[in-house]
């Protein structure tokens, strides 16, 4: 579960790639369909992938340059353009998808060493650049699921699953609307314990099915609880 931006830019690479491959299946009919996440089609998904990536690129710059490059010039400039670009065709999606992960890469290649410890501001709040190359990887997984078009958490690589679900963990730890969990590892002794580990159900499974379940782009059918009961109810990660 490195952290090293250089060294996750294979995983990039590879994530993109797949995330291509889906995309060039899909025909008008396709892009037009819904997606898991509510109120958006696939187009809008893909749409926010592209922009997403050039968000990257501006943040990318600002850590290289010191200029204070925003991520989006605004949050609903950022609605408008994946409303407008949601309804491309096929072809456009595909092609916008390539050229902004490629510009995603040449600001990659282009930092310098010192620039990865600069901080920027991202709508979630100032991050050390050296994160956003993780950032931008988990982006692209987590919405590929969310096109609905057969790719599953089982298909995530299992270091992605491990390091998405100890930082979904990390980051619900310490709030009061988490209910008391344990999750456990199929096969191993790790776990994770969420609130009042008396009060908490152990949930356990492969950490790719659980991160998916905890980040809510899964049910939790393949999980098993202990004692036999239903599944905690995670709140809204992001």
């Amino acid at each position: 579960m490195t952290t090293d931006p250089l060294l996750l830019t294979g995983e990039v690479d590879e994530a993109t790639a797949r995330l291509l491959r889906t995309a060039a299946t899909f025909d008008s009919a396709d892009t037009a369909a819904a997606s898991l996440l509510p109120g958006w089609t696939r187009g809008h998904v893909l749409a926010h992938l592209a922009r997403n990536a050039d968000g990257f690129v501006n943040l990318l710059t600002a850590a290289r340059t010191g200029e204070p490059v925003p991520m989006y010039a605004s949050a609903a400039a950022r609605s408008a353009d994946i409303e407008a670009d949601a309804v491309r065709p096929p072809a456009a999606h595909l092609d916008d998808l390539r050229r902004s992960a490629d510009r995603f890469a040449e600001a990659v290649e282009a930092m310098p060493v010192e620039a990865w410890s600069a901080t920027v501001e991202t709508p979630r709040g100032p991050k050390v650049a050296a994160v956003l190359v993780w950032g931008r990887l988990r982006e692209v997984e987590v919405h590929h699921l969310d096109l609905a078009a057969g790719y599953r958490p089982a298909d995530w690589p299992e270091a992605f699953g491990h390091r998405l679900l100890h930082e979904v963990a990390a980051d619900l730890a310490d709030r009061p609307d988490v209910p008391p969990m344990v999750l456990r590892f199929d096969g191993t002794r790790h776990e994770l314990v969420l609130g009042d580990r008396a009060a908490a159900p152990t949930v356990t499974g492969a950490a790719p099915e659980l991160a998916a379940w905890l980040i809510g782009r899964s049910p939790g059918a393949v999980l098993a609880v202990t004692p036999d009961g239903t599944l905690p109810e995670p709140p809204e990660w992001i």
